[in-house]
């Protein structure tokens, strides 16, 4: 398979029998799902997606767009996307992740499954007022009250620096996303929402419903917005509970260990 920058395979599993290609959130790198693999069973790989702008991409100017984000990323994902493949994307992930799936439809090519992951239903509008137009200061107060950046890094200012680009750049991806009406996907979708989430509460995450002809679950789970931490435990039984409902042929259960 020809090497990619837009993916990571921290785990490679040749002999396994789906790829669960996994989307982070805004200001993530695909470190976020390195551990993911040792949680998983044996014939599930993780394909961690790496946006440009940060990690080993961070020379990368950061895509704010996701109409020139989605073409390129599917292209730098072909050689990942035999099937049978699921999806994964928390937050902005998720909003990348659906598009991504329509995307691939006139190739001929679907998911056994997508999850969506922390995010409203791509057609209804923000609950909070767009960030990615702020000045400095007030912009990193923004991101701190979302509770993804521990405290101590906060505090860090030459973390900061490095972060802002990628930070506004995928707030920027996010608020100015415009969803265009098509026929609703046909693999089944499942949305996961944390119970303590201001940011999307349980009647956003459940809205993904009519965006899927096929089957249908939503889970909320203990945890505000960045539960896919918290909660990841259960969280990844869950993934591999779906999964196997959707036919895919796994092997034993999740091994899930401390989050």
């Amino acid at each position: 398979m020809t090497r990619s920058c837009w993916v990571q395979v921290s785990r490679p599993r040749p002999a396994a029998r789906l790829r669960l290609i996994c989307l982070p959130p805004a200001g993530g790198g695909a470190s976020r799902y390195r551990d993911w693999p040792a949680h998983l069973p044996d014939d599930v790989e993780v394909v961690s997606v790496q946006l440009p702008g940060r990690e080993n991409r961070f020379n990368e100017p950061v895509i704010e767009s996701m109409e020139e984000l989605v073409g390129p990323l599917l292209d730098g994902l072909v050689g990942h996307l035999v099937p049978p493949f699921a999806l994964f994307g928390h937050s902005m992930g998720a909003l990348i992740a659906f598009e991504l799936v329509r995307r691939m439809r006139p190739r001929g090519v679907a998911p056994v499954h997508l999850f969506a992951s922390g995010c409203r239903a791509p057609h209804l509008p923000s609950r909070s007022p767009d960030r990615h137009t702020l000045p400095a200061p007030e912009f990193l107060t923004a991101i701190q009250e979302l509770g993804g950046i521990p405290p101590e890094l906060l505090a860090e200012r030459e973390f900061l620096d490095t972060m802002l680009p990628s930070l506004r750049g995928d707030c920027t991806l996010v608020e100015t996303y415009a969803f265009r009406p098509q026929a609703p996907l046909s693999c089944p979708v499942s949305a996961f929402g944390g119970l303590l989430d201001e940011e999307v509460p349980p009647e956003d995450v459940a809205a993904w419903s009519c965006h899927t002809t096929g089957p249908f679950r939503v889970h909320l789970l203990p945890g505000d917005h960045f539960f896919v931490n918290s909660a990841r435990p259960d969280l990844l039984r869950l993934v591999v509970s779906e999964l196997g409902s959707a036919g895919a042929d796994l092997s034993g259960a999740a091994r899930v260990g401390p989050a």
